[in-house]
């Protein structure tokens, strides 16, 4: 689980870095779930469907480098722990990354 928590930050911090006023939040909601929050980049839901899979960007490698493994990681190990996780976003107004187990 500390590989869900560091990929999830760790995308957080990323992807806030040239938001001015950044903010990056960990929860859990009254339902139980967790919650990953920023204020960054966003992107457009309509291309969520590859967020997990392995390789699979949304953004430039040259904007954002990385290996593009993060949230498959993150995917298998929840769904390992019998979990779920999902991701609710916006361009240019932040993502929120949600998990259970």
């Amino acid at each position: 689980l500390r590989a869900v928590i560091e990929n999830l930050v760790g995308n957080a911090w990323k992807f806030t870095g040239a938001t001015q006023d950044a903010r990056v939040e960990v929860g859990r909601m009254d339902d139980g779930a967790f919650y990953v929050r920023d204020n960054g980049v966003g992107f457009d839901m309509a291309y969520s469907d590859k967020l997990f899979n392995a390789f699979h960007r949304l953004h430039k490698e040259s904007d954002f480098p990385g290996t593009g493994v993060g949230l498959a990681t993150v995917s298998r190990i929840v769904a390992r722990h019998r979990g779920r996780v999902w991701a609710e976003s916006q361009p240019g107004a932040g993502t929120t990354f949600y998990f259970t187990l």
